[in-house]
């Protein structure tokens, strides 16, 4: 038996080869893909066309948009000349009427005032080393210690001056407390018009004038009866220049009776005493004669 060898010397196809093979040179892809990419030779014999191109559409021109900015601008333009000549208009206006121009200060005018100044000039201090300044009308009170007011009215006569009254306790000397009387008399000043005093009376406690004290019956905070002696006294009234310190006056003595026990009091609850007033009556009889 002699071998069969391909004619022409060609090589034997193998038996177990595919019928459908993929050619040289073909990309490998998924099975199943009928197409191949552009560029390459389709497994059935045909090439495959590249994709077409798409490139960008043509705008359309229009002068739309250069028309609208034309016309804003002609609109600013009219309206800026317009500005212009309306606040040229004002400034010149301004300038007719003489006003003052930015940058000055006008001066406001001063109004005078007959205010007592709180600390008079030096050469009308008083040599007195013990002299204040009062800042309300409690501190006028100060005279009667014997300290002179620097800022008090100056005195110039007792006919129609300014006068205070205080008194003094029994139990605190130390301590004065203001009367006030004749509250529509000419001497009479209220605690605001302090600087308008140039007289102060001092009502001194005389001591050992006390007298029989009366009994009077209370009810403490507790609702508790005390008895409260209610003492009399007497006071002796002088006069000084506010400003100075200086005696001008005696005012004479002003009883503090204890006729009948007032309806609410004040007591000492070591002591379980209390002092009658000096009689308004009385104070406001004196003052009368001082200022006449």
């Amino acid at each position: 038996m002699s071998d069969s060898h391909p004619p022409y010397g060609g090589q034997q196809p193998d038996p177990n080869a595919a019928p459908w093979g993929t050619p040289p040179g073909s990309p490998v892809g998924p099975p199943g893909s009928p197409v191949a990419p552009a560029g390459y030779p389709s497994p059935y014999g045909a090439p495959v066309p590249p994709p077409p191109s798409y490139g960008p559409q043509p705008t359309k021109s229009s002068n739309k948009g250069l028309w609208l900015g034309l016309g804003i601008g002609a609109a600013v333009m009219a309206v800026l000349v317009a500005c212009g000549g309306v606040i040229g208009f004002f400034v010149l206006a301004g300038d007719d009427e003489g006003e003052p121009v930015a940058g000055q200060r006008s001066e406001a005018p001063v109004v005078p005032t007959d205010a007592p100044s709180i600390v008079p000039p030096a050469e009308q201090q008083p040599d007195n080393n013990n002299a204040v300044t009062a800042r309300n009308s409690s501190d006028m009170s100060a005279v009667c210690e014997g300290s002179p007011i620097l800022n008090a009215a100056p005195y110039t006569g007792a006919k129609g001056t300014k006068v205070y009254t205080f008194a003094n306790s029994p139990e605190r000397p130390e301590s004065w407390l203001s009367k006030s009387v004749g509250f529509d008399k000419q001497y009479y000043a209220k605690t605001s018009e302090w600087a308008s005093v140039s007289v102060v009376g001092c009502l001194t406690f005389e001591q050992g004038s006390e007298g029989t004290p009366r009994k009077c019956q209370y009810k403490d905070r507790d609702d508790k009866q005390v008895t409260v002696d209610y003492v009399s006294s007497r006071y002796t009234l002088t006069f000084y220049a506010a400003r100075t310190g200086e005696k001008i006056g005696e005012g004479g003595r002003v009883n503090a009776p204890a006729v009948r026990c007032p309806s609410f009091i004040s007591y000492n609850k070591e002591t379980m005493r209390a002092y009658a007033q000096p009689d308004s009556g009385a104070i406001e009889l004196a003052l009368d004669k001082f200022t006449s």
